[in-house]
């Protein structure tokens, strides 16, 4: 689908990647990683030819490309469904001309006229070619996409207007997914996402038939959606079939034994300049000392893969020790205008605690935060605990930095006389070293911005941490250097996070929200989201299992009558097939995992190798979603 090679991209003199070259076929599903600032979001602009570049790209005829860009601008007036159908280009324009064809239709009386014939003839034709893009069905896939990625009904007709930027960064998702695109450009696709909406994405993905570049910091997505990851670093790039986590292992083997090959041939280079020294102060040795030496000229200087090392140091330490109490709360409500966010909530938070807020976007973890802070009015009551300091990261806290000043200055106009010597040495922790600090923030990327944002919260004291979406932007080193630091920090811990790998073993308590209320559930989020599914399976439960009426009772021990021995003997038939089912299905997939991690380029290799697998695999999730179902059914006779 795309060749691309010999790409260098410079800014003022300086190469942001040099000489890289890579082949992009149907079916890849890249991730595309690197640091901060090392030119992913950069590479996604050259392929889509937003940006020139030295070097050649080659297309295959007639392919379409979709970029999900991080700079989203809209028509403003637009309702939200509106602007999703701008997806359809040309079944609209067809929609207008089918329009203006019925209305010449049903007011011209020259029937027998050339044109009126000719009408006919572009009804049929216009017809044909609505149908064959899908105009009978664009209304009902654009409502399921916009549903899947987290919007109501009821939010279709509101303008795009009146939505944050994380909300029309879903738009435009939406138009992307719903557009015949042959490659997908993704640019942090699940920023502002919530986890149900990540996870529907996810499978999205997995069963999009073209080719997808993507970047993002979020480990558990690359794993989950990509087949192939191509890393920038230094410069350079690194291109293997491998989704992230198997990449880092393989490029860690690969590395090992580049250092044991390099170490081989410095011994051996040594072993022939010894030989070299030894001879050629010998006339009758002279001929071979030249050998060697002609020998050594020819040699390929083994290279090692050069690895960008540079990692914040962050360390959260508390101001002092706080009470028993951090936070208790009453009866909190909140509403925006008709929109009612939050109702009647109770709260009691403990010192030490590790929370982290999780649901829906627009279900109030934002919004409690905010309260939690004194950022907005409320009603009801909320009281923060004795000597509690709390250190507050909004969700959009690196987009209020003051554009035309340098990340030195911001700095300084928020130290302190007691912590205004130590501005430079934080900001090298955070990696805005020697001329960096001189940078304005407009010129920051949003990884850099996020750092500095983080770098100054550290000017406040604090024993208690509120952070809303931190990892935003973070690169994945940067991720994980930010998780230690809050692993080890000794205070309480509240996080409004949508990043699971994130928040893993990080918080012992999540807050699930949902219609106005909190529910608490005391674990991690791996427990949460198994809790959170099986809550869903019941509801989805009340909603299609049919309840047999026990008409009537054969005995006092409510024993079955005949008929329903009948229907519950076919129901446990149906669940025995199911199982059988799943289990050849099982071993099937087994048996290919096994051949994959003997030999994954031949399997790989095979003719629709990965649609029959994903096939496979979601076949799988039918029927264990069928068992589920039937599996209540039999309950239901108990």
């Amino acid at each position: 689908m795309l060749n691309v090679h010999n790409l260098t991209v410079s800014f003022m003199g300086t190469d942001l990647f040099s000489g890289i070259t890579f082949k992009l076929n149907k079916g890849d599903r890249i991730g595309l990683i690197g640091k901060n600032g090392a030119g992913k979001s950069t590479l996604l602009k050259v392929l889509s030819k937003d940006i020139e570049s030295s070097g050649t790209m080659a297309f295959d005829k007639d392919v379409q490309i979709g970029f999900l860009r991080q700079d989203i601008d809209f028509v403003e007036g637009r309702t939200i469904l509106e602007e999703a159908y701008q997806a359809f280009v040309e079944i609209k324009e067809i929609e207008a001309q089918l329009d203006e064809i019925n209305e010449q239709l049903a007011t011209r009386t020259d029937y027998e006229s050339d044109s009126y014939s000719q009408l006919i003839v572009d009804l049929t034709e216009k017809t044909e070619r609505y149908e064959l893009l899908g105009g009978y069905n664009y209304q009902g896939d654009t409502e399921k996409i916009l549903q899947g990625l987290g919007f109501q009904r009821e939010d279709f007709d509101k303008l795009t207007d009146t939505f944050s930027g994380g909300w029309r960064m879903r738009i435009e998702l939406a138009k992307l997914l719903l557009q015949n695109n042959d490659i997908l450009l993704l640019d942090e696709p699940t920023n502002h996402l919530d986890i149900e909406s990540i996870i529907w994405l996810e499978n999205f993905l997995k069963g999009y038939s073209g080719a997808i570049v993507l970047v993002s910091h979020d480990k558990m997505f690359l794993d989950n959606v990509t087949n192939r990851t191509i890393e920038i670093s230094l410069g350079q790039i690194y291109d293997y079939k491998k989704p992230y986590s198997e990449f880092l292992l393989l490029r860690g083997e690969i590395k090992e034994k580049q250092l044991q090959a390099q170490k081989n041939q410095e011994k051996e280079i040594k072993q022939k300049q010894h030989l070299i020294n030894k001879f050629k102060a010998k006339a009758s040795k002279a001929s071979m000392a030249q050998s060697l030496m002609k020998q050594l000229d020819k040699v390929e200087l083994i290279e090692v893969d050069k690895d960008d090392n540079q990692a914040m140091n962050v360390r959260f330490a508390i101001s002092k020790d706080p009470g028993k109490i951090i936070v208790e709360a009453e009866n909190l409500s909140k509403s925006y205008g008709e929109k009612h966010v939050l109702s009647g909530v109770d709260l009691l938070i403990e010192r030490n605690s590790k929370i982290a807020f999780v649901g829906q976007n627009g279900q109030g973890k934002s919004t409690l935060a905010k309260m939690m802070v004194g950022e907005i009015p409320f009603e009801g009551h909320l009281k923060l605990g004795h000597n509690v300091e709390v250190g507050y990261f909004a969700q959009n806290q690196s987009e209020h930095l003051p554009p035309e000043k340098t990340v030195l200055e911001i700095m300084e106009d928020a130290a302190t006389d007691t912590n205004r010597m130590r501005v430079r040495d934080m900001l090298g922790s955070f990696l805005f070293g020697g001329d960096a600090v001189d940078k304005k923030a407009k010129v920051l990327s949003g990884g850099e911005r996020n750092r500095l944002a983080l770098c100054k919260l550290l000017l406040s004291p604090f024993n208690v941490l509120i952070m809303d979406e931190p990892t935003n932007h973070l690169d994945i080193a940067s991720k994980n250097v930010l998780k230690e630091a809050l692993h080890n920090f000794n205070g309480t811990l509240i996080l409004v996070s949508h990043d699971r790998d994130f928040l893993q073993g990080l918080t012992s308590t999540v807050y699930g929200f949902k219609d106005k209320e909190i529910k608490e559930y005391l674990g991690d989020i791996d427990y949460f989201l198994e809790q959170h599914k099986i809550e869903n399976l019941r509801e989805a439960e009340k909603r299609t299992v049919v309840k047999v009426e026990k008409s009537v009772v054969a005995n006092e021990e409510n024993q079955l009558t005949r008929d329903q021995e009948k229907q519950l003997k076919k129901i446990k038939n149906k669940l025995s097939n199911i199982e059988n089912d799943i289990a050849t299905l099982e071993a099937e997939i087994t048996k290919i995992d096994l051949e994959l991690a003997q030999d994954y380029d031949a399997v790989s290799a095979r003719p629709n190798f990965f649609e029959n697998y994903k096939a496979k695999k979601a076949q799988l999730d039918v029927l264990m979603e069928n068992w589920e179902l039937v599996e209540a059914e039999v309950t239901n006779f108990n």
